[in-house]
Protein backbone atom coordinates (compact mmCIF):
# COMPACT_ATOMS: atom_id res chain seq x y z
CA UNK A 1 0.00 0.00 0.00
CA UNK A 2 1.39 3.38 -0.94
CA UNK A 3 1.95 6.39 1.39
CA UNK A 4 -0.84 8.50 0.27
CA UNK A 5 -3.27 5.09 0.84
CA UNK A 6 -1.60 4.66 4.27
CA UNK A 7 -2.21 8.29 5.19
CA UNK A 8 -5.02 9.35 3.79
CA UNK A 9 -6.93 6.45 4.89
CA UNK A 10 -5.56 7.06 8.52
CA UNK A 11 -7.04 10.30 8.58
CA UNK A 12 -10.70 9.67 7.04
CA UNK A 13 -10.76 6.32 9.93
CA UNK A 14 -9.43 8.54 12.42
CA UNK A 15 -12.63 10.61 11.80
CA UNK A 16 -14.94 7.88 11.27
CA UNK A 17 -14.05 6.55 14.62
CA UNK A 18 -14.31 9.49 16.02
CA UNK A 19 -17.98 10.03 14.80
CA UNK A 20 -18.73 6.49 15.81
CA UNK A 21 -17.02 6.50 19.43
CA UNK A 22 -19.34 9.07 21.21
CA UNK A 23 -17.96 10.66 24.71
CA UNK A 24 -17.67 7.30 26.11
CA UNK A 25 -17.10 4.87 22.95
CA UNK A 26 -14.37 2.15 22.57
CA UNK A 27 -10.90 3.13 21.15
CA UNK A 28 -8.34 0.73 18.96
CA UNK A 29 -6.26 -0.92 21.68
CA UNK A 30 -3.16 1.87 21.30
CA UNK A 31 -4.86 4.78 20.99
CA UNK A 32 -6.72 3.38 24.46
CA UNK A 33 -3.74 2.99 26.28
CA UNK A 34 -2.43 6.76 25.20
CA UNK A 35 -5.97 7.93 26.97
CA UNK A 36 -5.03 5.64 29.88
CA UNK A 37 -2.22 7.17 30.02
CA UNK A 38 -3.37 10.43 29.99
CA UNK A 39 -5.78 9.41 32.56
CA UNK A 40 -4.00 7.54 34.91
CA UNK A 41 -1.80 11.43 34.99
CA UNK A 42 -4.91 13.20 35.58
CA UNK A 43 -6.10 11.02 38.46
CA UNK A 44 -2.72 11.24 40.22
CA UNK A 45 -2.74 14.98 40.20
CA UNK A 46 -6.30 14.99 41.07
CA UNK A 47 -5.29 12.69 44.31
CA UNK A 48 -2.26 15.37 44.71
CA UNK A 49 -4.92 18.59 44.72
CA UNK A 50 -6.55 16.99 47.40
CA UNK A 51 -3.33 16.74 49.38
CA UNK A 52 -2.66 19.92 48.44
CA UNK A 53 -6.30 21.39 50.03
CA UNK A 54 -5.83 18.68 53.25
CA UNK A 55 -2.61 20.66 53.81
CA UNK A 56 -3.86 24.02 53.36
CA UNK A 57 -6.54 23.72 55.89
CA UNK A 58 -4.23 22.12 58.39
CA UNK A 59 -1.88 25.00 57.71
CA UNK A 60 -4.28 27.65 57.72
CA UNK A 61 -6.15 26.13 60.74
CA UNK A 62 -2.75 26.11 62.83
CA UNK A 63 -1.35 29.71 62.16
CA UNK A 64 -4.68 31.56 62.36
CA UNK A 65 -5.43 33.11 65.98
CA UNK A 66 -8.24 31.69 67.58
CA UNK A 67 -11.62 33.26 69.34
CA UNK A 68 -11.07 30.95 72.15
CA UNK A 69 -13.38 32.41 74.47
CA UNK A 70 -16.08 32.39 71.31
CA UNK A 71 -16.21 29.44 70.09
CA UNK A 72 -16.78 25.78 72.67
CA UNK A 73 -14.26 22.76 72.55
CA UNK A 74 -14.99 21.28 69.35
CA UNK A 75 -12.47 21.07 66.80
CA UNK A 76 -13.69 20.06 63.39
CA UNK A 77 -11.04 21.78 61.00
CA UNK A 78 -8.06 19.53 61.86
CA UNK A 79 -10.24 16.65 62.09
CA UNK A 80 -11.23 16.47 58.93
CA UNK A 81 -8.11 17.96 57.83
CA UNK A 82 -6.43 15.06 58.62
CA UNK A 83 -8.88 12.69 57.14
CA UNK A 84 -8.59 14.44 53.96
CA UNK A 85 -4.57 14.07 54.18
CA UNK A 86 -4.96 10.45 54.77
CA UNK A 87 -7.47 9.69 51.90
CA UNK A 88 -5.49 11.88 49.76
CA UNK A 89 -2.09 10.02 49.98
CA UNK A 90 -3.95 7.12 49.81
CA UNK A 91 -5.49 7.94 46.40
CA UNK A 92 -2.40 8.64 45.20
CA UNK A 93 -0.87 5.40 46.20
CA UNK A 94 -3.96 3.61 43.93
CA UNK A 95 -3.46 6.60 41.11
CA UNK A 96 -0.16 5.79 40.95
CA UNK A 97 -0.72 1.93 40.31
CA UNK A 98 -3.67 2.89 38.22
CA UNK A 99 -6.36 1.18 40.64
CA UNK A 100 -8.09 4.21 40.73
CA UNK A 101 -10.66 3.49 38.54
CA UNK A 102 -14.10 2.06 38.48
CA UNK A 103 -16.32 2.86 41.33
CA UNK A 104 -12.90 4.12 42.85
CA UNK A 105 -13.73 7.41 40.99
CA UNK A 106 -17.22 8.16 41.89
CA UNK A 107 -16.90 6.58 45.84
CA UNK A 108 -13.88 9.43 46.49
CA UNK A 109 -16.24 11.71 44.60
CA UNK A 110 -18.92 11.60 47.38
CA UNK A 111 -16.73 10.77 50.48
CA UNK A 112 -14.85 14.31 49.24
CA UNK A 113 -18.78 16.05 49.37
CA UNK A 114 -19.24 14.23 52.64
CA UNK A 115 -16.57 15.55 54.03
CA UNK A 116 -16.59 18.77 53.10
CA UNK A 117 -20.30 19.25 54.08
CA UNK A 118 -19.73 17.79 57.20
CA UNK A 119 -16.87 20.44 57.43
CA UNK A 120 -19.00 23.04 57.01
CA UNK A 121 -22.21 21.90 58.84
CA UNK A 122 -19.80 21.48 61.68
CA UNK A 123 -19.26 24.85 62.31
CA UNK A 124 -22.56 25.98 63.66
CA UNK A 125 -21.73 23.24 66.64
CA UNK A 126 -17.76 24.72 66.58
CA UNK A 127 -19.42 28.23 67.03
CA UNK A 128 -22.46 27.39 69.25
CA UNK A 129 -24.48 28.78 66.44
CA UNK A 130 -28.07 28.20 65.00
CA UNK A 131 -28.11 25.53 61.63
CA UNK A 132 -28.34 28.72 59.70
CA UNK A 133 -25.18 29.90 60.07
CA UNK A 134 -23.21 27.36 58.32
CA UNK A 135 -25.30 28.40 54.94
CA UNK A 136 -22.97 31.64 54.93
CA UNK A 137 -19.43 29.95 55.52
CA UNK A 138 -16.83 30.89 52.72
CA UNK A 139 -15.98 26.95 52.88
CA UNK A 140 -18.93 26.98 50.53
CA UNK A 141 -16.65 27.88 47.64
CA UNK A 142 -14.61 25.10 47.73
CA UNK A 143 -17.43 23.07 46.03
CA UNK A 144 -16.58 24.01 42.90
CA UNK A 145 -12.96 23.14 43.47
CA UNK A 146 -13.97 19.89 44.14
CA UNK A 147 -15.92 19.63 40.57
CA UNK A 148 -13.40 21.10 38.96
CA UNK A 149 -10.94 18.64 40.37
CA UNK A 150 -12.95 16.07 38.16
CA UNK A 151 -12.68 17.31 35.13
CA UNK A 152 -9.23 16.38 34.92
CA UNK A 153 -9.41 13.30 33.94
CA UNK A 154 -11.70 14.63 30.96
CA UNK A 155 -14.34 12.58 31.11
CA UNK A 156 -17.74 14.89 31.47
CA UNK A 157 -20.09 12.13 33.28
CA UNK A 158 -17.84 12.50 36.36
CA UNK A 159 -18.02 15.83 36.46
CA UNK A 160 -21.90 15.94 36.00
CA UNK A 161 -21.90 12.98 38.69
CA UNK A 162 -19.73 15.05 40.87
CA UNK A 163 -22.12 18.09 40.41
CA UNK A 164 -25.16 16.47 41.14
CA UNK A 165 -23.64 15.19 44.32
CA UNK A 166 -22.62 18.40 45.47
CA UNK A 167 -26.43 20.23 44.47
CA UNK A 168 -27.85 17.65 45.98
CA UNK A 169 -25.83 17.41 49.44
CA UNK A 170 -26.87 21.54 49.64
CA UNK A 171 -29.85 21.30 49.41
CA UNK A 172 -30.04 18.60 52.19
CA UNK A 173 -27.68 20.54 53.87
CA UNK A 174 -30.70 24.12 53.14
CA UNK A 175 -32.95 21.74 53.76
CA UNK A 176 -31.57 20.51 57.30
CA UNK A 177 -31.26 24.12 58.48
CA UNK A 178 -34.39 25.19 57.63
CA UNK A 179 -35.52 21.97 59.24
CA UNK A 180 -33.63 22.91 62.86
CA UNK A 181 -35.35 27.11 62.34
CA UNK A 182 -38.68 25.90 62.08
CA UNK A 183 -37.72 23.59 65.31
CA UNK A 184 -35.99 26.23 67.28
CA UNK A 185 -38.32 28.95 68.47
CA UNK A 186 -35.70 31.25 69.43
CA UNK A 187 -33.45 30.75 65.97
CA UNK A 188 -34.33 33.83 63.65
CA UNK A 189 -37.18 32.95 60.94
CA UNK A 190 -36.97 32.32 57.60
CA UNK A 191 -36.71 35.62 55.63
CA UNK A 192 -37.14 37.32 52.63
CA UNK A 193 -34.94 40.45 53.48
CA UNK A 194 -31.61 40.02 51.90
CA UNK A 195 -30.57 42.83 54.43
CA UNK A 196 -32.02 40.70 56.92
CA UNK A 197 -30.52 37.72 55.96
CA UNK A 198 -27.03 39.40 55.46
CA UNK A 199 -26.78 40.69 58.76
CA UNK A 200 -28.51 37.86 60.67
CA UNK A 201 -28.87 33.59 61.40
CA UNK A 202 -31.74 33.93 59.26
CA UNK A 203 -32.87 31.97 56.26
CA UNK A 204 -33.18 33.44 52.65
CA UNK A 205 -34.74 30.18 50.54
CA UNK A 206 -33.90 32.09 47.23
CA UNK A 207 -29.80 32.49 48.24
CA UNK A 208 -29.59 28.76 48.93
CA UNK A 209 -31.43 27.91 45.41
CA UNK A 210 -29.33 30.22 43.66
CA UNK A 211 -26.32 28.46 44.96
CA UNK A 212 -27.84 25.36 44.41
CA UNK A 213 -28.40 26.39 40.48
CA UNK A 214 -25.26 28.26 40.32
CA UNK A 215 -23.53 25.03 41.18
CA UNK A 216 -25.50 22.87 38.13
CA UNK A 217 -24.63 25.83 35.72
CA UNK A 218 -20.72 25.23 36.74
CA UNK A 219 -21.06 21.67 36.68
CA UNK A 220 -23.32 21.81 32.82
CA UNK A 221 -20.94 24.21 31.25
CA UNK A 222 -17.60 22.69 32.27
CA UNK A 223 -19.05 19.16 31.23
CA UNK A 224 -19.65 21.19 27.68
CA UNK A 225 -16.01 21.90 27.75
CA UNK A 226 -14.57 18.79 28.92
CA UNK A 227 -16.66 16.80 26.43
CA UNK A 228 -15.00 18.82 23.85
CA UNK A 229 -11.74 18.64 25.44
CA UNK A 230 -12.55 15.08 25.66
CA UNK A 231 -12.67 15.15 21.79
CA UNK A 232 -9.98 16.54 21.23
CA UNK A 233 -7.84 14.21 23.48
CA UNK A 234 -9.45 10.92 21.45
CA UNK A 235 -8.31 12.94 18.26
CA UNK A 236 -4.94 13.81 19.59
CA UNK A 237 -5.07 9.82 20.31
CA UNK A 238 -6.09 8.49 17.40
CA UNK A 239 -3.64 10.47 15.82
CA UNK A 240 -0.19 9.15 17.85
CA UNK A 241 -1.58 6.15 17.15
CA UNK A 242 -2.06 6.47 13.58
CA UNK A 243 1.61 7.23 13.62
CA UNK A 244 2.83 5.08 15.44
CA UNK A 245 1.24 2.18 13.34
CA UNK A 246 2.70 3.97 9.98
CA UNK A 247 5.95 4.15 11.79
CA UNK A 248 6.00 0.44 11.33
CA UNK A 249 5.68 0.94 7.44
CA UNK A 250 7.63 4.03 6.74
CA UNK A 251 10.30 6.25 8.34
CA UNK A 252 9.01 7.89 11.70
CA UNK A 253 9.72 11.57 10.05
CA UNK A 254 7.57 10.31 6.82
CA UNK A 255 4.87 8.98 8.95
CA UNK A 256 4.64 12.16 10.94
CA UNK A 257 4.24 14.24 7.69
CA UNK A 258 1.30 11.60 6.63
CA UNK A 259 -0.55 11.77 9.87
CA UNK A 260 -0.23 15.74 10.05
CA UNK A 261 -1.19 16.54 6.79
CA UNK A 262 2.37 18.02 5.80
CA UNK A 263 3.47 17.49 1.77
CA UNK A 264 0.59 14.92 0.84
CA UNK A 265 0.04 16.99 -2.80
CA UNK A 266 1.26 14.78 -5.71
CA UNK A 267 4.90 16.47 -7.39
CA UNK A 268 5.96 18.12 -4.22
CA UNK A 269 9.51 17.43 -3.85
CA UNK A 270 13.22 18.74 -3.27
CA UNK A 271 16.73 18.04 -3.91
CA UNK A 272 18.79 16.51 -1.71
CA UNK A 273 22.81 15.39 -0.98
CA UNK A 274 21.86 12.02 0.00
CA UNK A 275 23.12 8.33 0.00
CA UNK A 276 21.19 5.35 -1.54
CA UNK A 277 21.88 2.30 -0.43
CA UNK A 278 20.25 -1.33 -1.80
CA UNK A 279 20.58 -4.75 -0.20
CA UNK A 280 18.99 -8.34 -2.38
CA UNK A 281 19.40 -11.74 -1.07
CA UNK A 282 21.15 -14.13 -3.70
CA UNK A 283 19.06 -16.63 -5.46
CA UNK A 284 15.86 -15.76 -3.67
CA UNK A 285 13.53 -16.34 -6.78
CA UNK A 286 14.71 -19.88 -6.58
CA UNK A 287 14.59 -20.23 -3.01
CA UNK A 288 10.66 -19.32 -3.14
CA UNK A 289 9.95 -22.15 -6.00
CA UNK A 290 12.28 -24.60 -4.05
CA UNK A 291 11.16 -24.35 -0.42
CA UNK A 292 7.08 -23.89 1.29
CA UNK A 293 5.34 -20.51 2.33
CA UNK A 294 6.39 -20.73 5.82
CA UNK A 295 10.20 -21.48 5.32
CA UNK A 296 10.06 -18.72 3.28
CA UNK A 297 8.60 -15.82 5.28
CA UNK A 298 10.76 -16.92 8.41
CA UNK A 299 13.33 -16.51 6.45
CA UNK A 300 12.19 -13.06 4.70
CA UNK A 301 10.86 -11.38 8.18
CA UNK A 302 14.00 -12.49 9.95
CA UNK A 303 16.10 -10.77 7.38
CA UNK A 304 14.10 -7.88 7.30
CA UNK A 305 14.32 -7.32 11.09
CA UNK A 306 17.82 -7.48 11.56
CA UNK A 307 18.52 -5.49 8.16
CA UNK A 308 15.75 -2.79 9.16
CA UNK A 309 17.14 -2.21 12.73
CA UNK A 310 20.82 -1.78 11.54
CA UNK A 311 19.68 0.93 9.08
CA UNK A 312 17.92 2.40 11.65
CA UNK A 313 20.68 2.55 14.11
CA UNK A 314 23.04 4.02 11.50
CA UNK A 315 20.29 7.07 10.38
CA UNK A 316 19.61 5.22 7.86
CA UNK A 317 15.13 5.44 6.48
CA UNK A 318 14.29 2.42 4.26
CA UNK A 319 12.10 3.90 1.88
CA UNK A 320 10.64 0.29 0.76
CA UNK A 321 10.78 -3.38 0.74
CA UNK A 322 11.21 -4.83 -2.43
CA UNK A 323 10.08 -8.44 -1.81
CA UNK A 324 13.83 -9.58 -0.72
CA UNK A 325 15.11 -6.32 -1.79
CA UNK A 326 15.72 -2.85 0.85
CA UNK A 327 16.02 0.67 -0.85
CA UNK A 328 16.75 2.88 1.78
CA UNK A 329 18.50 6.11 2.17
CA UNK A 330 20.76 8.17 4.31
CA UNK A 331 19.68 11.76 4.28
CA UNK A 332 16.38 12.13 2.59
CA UNK A 333 13.99 12.17 5.41
CA UNK A 334 16.47 14.26 7.78
CA UNK A 335 19.38 16.34 7.05
CA UNK A 336 22.76 14.87 8.13
CA UNK A 337 26.03 15.90 7.50
CA UNK A 338 27.90 12.85 6.84
CA UNK A 339 25.21 10.77 4.94
CA UNK A 340 27.74 8.85 2.59
CA UNK A 341 29.71 7.91 5.67
CA UNK A 342 26.91 6.87 7.50
CA UNK A 343 25.45 4.30 4.18
CA UNK A 344 29.05 2.91 4.58
CA UNK A 345 29.18 2.00 7.93
CA UNK A 346 26.03 0.97 8.30
CA UNK A 347 27.21 -1.47 5.38
CA UNK A 348 29.66 -2.70 7.19
CA UNK A 349 27.23 -3.47 9.29
CA UNK A 350 25.32 -5.20 7.25
CA UNK A 351 27.69 -7.38 5.82
CA UNK A 352 29.20 -8.41 9.50
CA UNK A 353 25.37 -9.46 10.46
CA UNK A 354 24.69 -11.06 6.87
CA UNK A 355 27.55 -13.30 7.29
CA UNK A 356 25.94 -14.51 11.31
CA UNK A 357 22.59 -14.41 9.40
CA UNK A 358 23.24 -16.82 6.98
CA UNK A 359 25.02 -19.48 9.11
CA UNK A 360 22.27 -19.04 11.71
CA UNK A 361 19.80 -20.25 9.64
CA UNK A 362 21.83 -22.90 7.59
CA UNK A 363 22.43 -24.28 11.51
CA UNK A 364 18.56 -24.34 11.48
CA UNK A 365 17.81 -26.07 8.80
CA UNK A 366 17.59 -23.75 6.18
CA UNK A 367 20.36 -22.79 3.59
CA UNK A 368 23.32 -20.48 3.41
CA UNK A 369 21.94 -16.68 2.64
CA UNK A 370 24.24 -14.84 0.86
CA UNK A 371 23.20 -11.18 0.17
CA UNK A 372 24.58 -7.73 -1.52
CA UNK A 373 24.72 -4.56 -0.77
CA UNK A 374 25.33 -1.76 -3.16
CA UNK A 375 25.70 2.32 -1.65
CA UNK A 376 25.83 5.42 -4.31
CA UNK A 377 25.73 9.37 -3.14
CA UNK A 378 25.21 11.88 -5.21
CA UNK A 379 22.15 14.48 -5.75
CA UNK A 380 18.25 12.79 -5.80
CA UNK A 381 14.83 14.02 -5.70
CA UNK A 382 12.96 13.39 -2.71
CA UNK A 383 9.30 13.77 -2.45
CA UNK A 384 5.32 12.62 -3.14
CA UNK A 385 4.44 10.86 -6.41
CA UNK A 386 1.14 9.64 -7.70
CA UNK A 387 -2.47 11.50 -8.06
CA UNK A 388 -4.43 13.02 -5.24
CA UNK A 389 -6.13 8.95 -4.61
CA UNK A 390 -2.90 7.30 -4.15
CA UNK A 391 0.30 9.27 -3.16
CA UNK A 392 3.81 7.54 -2.34
CA UNK A 393 6.52 8.72 -0.92
CA UNK A 394 9.91 8.07 -2.89
CA UNK A 395 13.65 8.60 -4.10
CA UNK A 396 14.32 9.81 -7.38
CA UNK A 397 17.95 10.49 -9.31
CA UNK A 398 20.66 8.54 -11.13
CA UNK A 399 22.12 7.47 -7.77
CA UNK A 400 19.12 5.21 -7.41
CA UNK A 401 19.63 3.33 -10.58
CA UNK A 402 23.28 3.19 -10.42
CA UNK A 403 22.89 1.54 -7.09
CA UNK A 404 20.45 -0.94 -8.10
CA UNK A 405 22.67 -1.91 -11.02
CA UNK A 406 26.23 -2.01 -8.96
CA UNK A 407 24.26 -4.63 -6.64
CA UNK A 408 23.72 -6.79 -9.20
CA UNK A 409 27.24 -6.60 -10.05
CA UNK A 410 27.97 -8.03 -6.92
CA UNK A 411 26.85 -11.57 -8.49
CA UNK A 412 29.81 -11.38 -11.44
CA UNK A 413 32.32 -10.50 -9.14
CA UNK A 414 30.97 -12.74 -6.28
CA UNK A 415 31.56 -9.36 -4.26
CA UNK A 416 29.85 -8.39 -0.32
CA UNK A 417 29.29 -5.04 -1.53
CA UNK A 418 29.94 -2.39 -4.31
CA UNK A 419 30.04 1.22 -3.99
CA UNK A 420 31.83 3.67 -6.80
CA UNK A 421 34.82 5.12 -6.14
CA UNK A 422 33.55 8.76 -5.55
CA UNK A 423 31.28 7.84 -3.15
CA UNK A 424 34.04 5.82 -1.21
CA UNK A 425 35.85 9.43 -1.34
CA UNK A 426 32.94 11.39 -0.32
CA UNK A 427 32.63 9.41 2.76
CA UNK A 428 36.03 9.66 3.36
CA UNK A 429 35.68 12.98 3.47
CA UNK A 430 32.83 12.79 5.87
CA UNK A 431 35.10 11.05 8.08
CA UNK A 432 34.55 7.35 7.22
CA UNK A 433 37.30 5.72 8.08
CA UNK A 434 37.50 1.84 7.49
CA UNK A 435 37.78 2.52 3.53
CA UNK A 436 40.52 -0.09 3.87
CA UNK A 437 37.89 -3.03 3.81
CA UNK A 438 36.99 -1.83 0.30
CA UNK A 439 39.35 -2.69 -2.60
CA UNK A 440 39.75 -0.42 -5.66
CA UNK A 441 39.22 -2.22 -9.25
CA UNK A 442 39.31 0.76 -11.65
CA UNK A 443 37.59 0.61 -15.13
CA UNK A 444 34.74 -2.06 -14.33
CA UNK A 445 31.83 -2.55 -17.01
CA UNK A 446 28.41 -2.72 -15.56
CA UNK A 447 25.67 -4.01 -16.90
CA UNK A 448 23.53 -1.50 -18.01
CA UNK A 449 25.67 1.96 -17.30
CA UNK A 450 27.75 3.36 -20.61
CA UNK A 451 31.26 3.32 -19.86
CA UNK A 452 33.23 2.10 -17.51
CA UNK A 453 32.92 2.99 -14.01
CA UNK A 454 35.81 3.06 -11.12
CA UNK A 455 34.57 0.76 -7.94
CA UNK A 456 35.05 0.27 -4.24
CA UNK A 457 34.12 -3.63 -3.45
CA UNK A 458 34.37 -5.93 -0.40
CA UNK A 459 34.81 -9.76 -1.24
CA UNK A 460 31.91 -11.87 0.27
CA UNK A 461 35.34 -13.95 1.83
CA UNK A 462 36.61 -10.71 3.80
CA UNK A 463 33.29 -10.16 5.32
CA UNK A 464 32.36 -13.85 6.67
CA UNK A 465 36.24 -14.03 7.69
CA UNK A 466 34.38 -10.80 10.20
CA UNK A 467 31.78 -12.26 11.33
Amino acid sequence: MAVGDLGTASTRSAGRRLGALGAFGRLPERAQRIVDGETREAEVLSAWLVVAIAVFFNVLYAVSPKALDAIGAFRPVPVVGGIFLVLGLVRVALARRGRMRGWLVPAFTVIDFALLYGLIWSFHLQYQQPAAFYLKAPTFLLVFLFIAIRALRFEPRLVIFAGVVAAVGWAGMTAYAFDAAGADVDAPAVTRDFVTYMTSNSILLGAEVEKIVAILLFTGVLAIAIARGRRQLLTAALGLSATAELSRFFDPTIARRITSGDALAPGRGEMVEAAVLVADIRGFTRFVADHPPDEVMRLLIAYQQRMGAIIASHGGAIDKFLGDGILATFGCTGVSPTPTADALRAVLALADEAARFSHAFAAAGGRKVDVGFAVVSGRVLFGTVGNDGRLEYTVIGEPVNLAAKLEKHNKIGCTCAVTDAATLARAEAEGFAAAAAFRLVPGVAVEGVAGPVDLAVMDRAAAEGSA
